[in-house]
């Protein structure tokens, strides 16, 4: 064995040192740093997977020209030399009847198949009004579609085609495992340029963009633009569980605030489209508004949740239970519920017919009724009373009321009731006028609404709103909850400081 010279010894040595000491800093350091979830390598495999089940829509629409939006023919002097141009141009773009020749619109989306048999997915905005439906597949294949059935709360739509063989679909995942951080991927018809894959992760879940009453979207940064919508938001195992529906933009392209319809949300509308052609959800009979900090401080109530009771429809489930205006539904069928928003979902998910246990707060104590649920059949929910003809209006009451809460009060009688078009179904206190820099002014209180409750109390005399505000004293709270209406039978809750 060869000795090393003695000058060359120690540097070897201290050099297989120092990458001894390196190896095991490094193996001590990454042994310290926390397991972190990194994005996958590619995405190809999964993109080739899926891209086969994704469809671009064409649909097709016939715009009646009727003088209405039309190209107005311009009036010449009848020595123009252009007069006999323009005759002859605008004569061949109209019909026999001297009328416009209706004109064809086009638009493009996308969607995703869920059935070999020919069942596709999309967007009831992408179809909507649309006389003619193509479905374009990734190999070419163009079919006629035929609309199953819509559904415009939601934004879901389902067509039908006829392939002469099983198509390539995907299944839907479970968009309520999904967290904010995992990644997603959208394939899609973004300006027409089919088969488009992009990708990113979800930004944000349960979102109320104020689209409809059953808002609960997904936010993603995945790039979505216009012609992706109706298409499929996947998750890493391939499972649809968003359908792309709009975007936040300010130019029209993706700033990377994209919007789909959880998974969880459209099995049902879509379950329904197939078996009936129609949604049918259960129906309630109430007009629930927030339950604000300030209005849960003026229940008595430990946190702000729930749903708190505007009106209640005449002759609907909730009234048939005994539900009651003011009531704050606490929980439905057995679950809580978390804030207004939720309530309409909850009860829209709810087999019709079925009965379903409601726990209500009303005047401090909890109740438990029972309700049967109805069909839900439009949008609107309960009626509201002709405005009254304002031109006949009685002259105002000499005395100037009850000052109460920056307010002036009066009871109603048959002269109020003309004078501010209050209808004899309404019994309370009528607002006479409001004072200037006062908070009932700042909370938009008006003269002609009348309090109807005040608390959880109905309201009939004045001497009905001395009780309640000295009951709330008596319960060391600050504030007080009013219920207003108006002229127009519109309801709404404020909440004024006791002073």
């Amino acid at each position: 064995m060869t000795s090393l010279p003695r000058s060359l010894k120690g540097t070897k040595l201290f050099t297989i040192s120092l990458m001894s000491l390196a190896l095991a800093f490094g193996s001590l350091a990454g042994s310290a740093r926390p397991a972190l979830a990194k994005g996958p390598e590619s995405l190809a495999n999964l993109s080739e997977q899926l891209i086969d089940a994704v469809v671009n829509i064409s649909t097709t629409q016939r715009v009646s020209n009727d003088g209405r939006g039309g190209i107005e023919i311009p009036q010449l002097p009848e020595d123009s030399p252009f007069k006999e141009f323009f005759d002859e141009f605008f004569k061949n773009r109209q019909g026999n009847n001297g009328n416009q020749r209706p004109r064809k619109v086009n638009s493009l989306g996308s969607g995703f198949v869920i059935d070999p048999q020919g069942i596709i997915v999309t967007n009831n905005h992408v179809i909507a009004d649309a006389d003619e439906i193509v479905v374009n597949f990734n190999d070419g294949t163009k079919l006629d579609a035929e609309l199953i059935g819509r559904d415009d709360k939601t934004d879901v739509a389902l067509l039908r085609v006829k392939p002469e063989k099983p198509l390539k679909a995907v299944p839907l995942g479970e968009s309520s495992k999904m967290r904010v951080g995992d990644w997603v991927l959208a394939i899609g018809n973004p300006f027409g340029l089919g088969g488009t894959v992009t990708a990113g992760i979800v930004s944000a879940v349960n979102r109320d963009i104020s689209s409809g009453p059953y808002d609960s979207f997904i936010q993603t940064d995945a790039s979505i633009n216009r012609g992706n919508s109706g298409g499929p938001l996947f998750n890493m195992d391939g499972e649809v569980i968003g359908i792309n529906t709009a975007i936040i933009s300010p130019s029209g392209g993706s700033i990377g605030i994209g919007f789909a319809v959880p998974s969880d949300v459209a099995k049902q509308v879509i379950a329904q489209l197939q078996q009936f052609g129609e949604t049918r959800r259960g129906w309630l009979g109430v007009r629930i508004t927030e339950v604000t900090s300030e209005i849960a401080e003026s229940l008595g109530m430990d946190k702000a949740s729930g749903a708190l009771v505007g009106d209640v429809t005449a002759g609907g489930p909730a009234e048939d239970a005994g539900i009651q205006r003011g009531d704050v539904i606490l929980e439905f069928d057995g679950k809580p519920v978390e804030s207004m928003r939720s309530l309409p979902r909850m009860v829209a998910n709810t087999p019709i017919g079925k009965d379903v246990e409601v726990t209500v707060l009303r005047q401090g104590e909890e109740k438990k009724l029972t309700v049967k649920l109805g069909r839900l059949e439009g949008a609107d929910l309960g009626d509201t009373q002709d405005n009254p003809d304002e031109g006949k209006k009685a002259p105002s009451q000499p005395d100037k009321g009850e000052s109460v809460l920056g307010m002036s009060l009066k009871p109603l009688d048959s002269r109020l009731r003309e004078q501010y078009g209050i209808g004899d179904e309404v019994d309370g206190v009528v607002i006479a006028s409001v004072e200037e820099d006062s908070v009932a002014a700042e909370k938009q209180i008006k003269e002609g609404d009348v309090i109807i409750q005040i608390g959880q109390e109905p309201v009939g005399t004045l001497d009905d709103i001395q009780t309640g505000i000295a009951d709330q004293k008596d319960k060391g709270r600050s504030v007080v909850l009013l219920t207003l209406t108006n002229k127009d039978g519109d309801t709404r809750f404020v909440v004024l400081p006791i002073k």
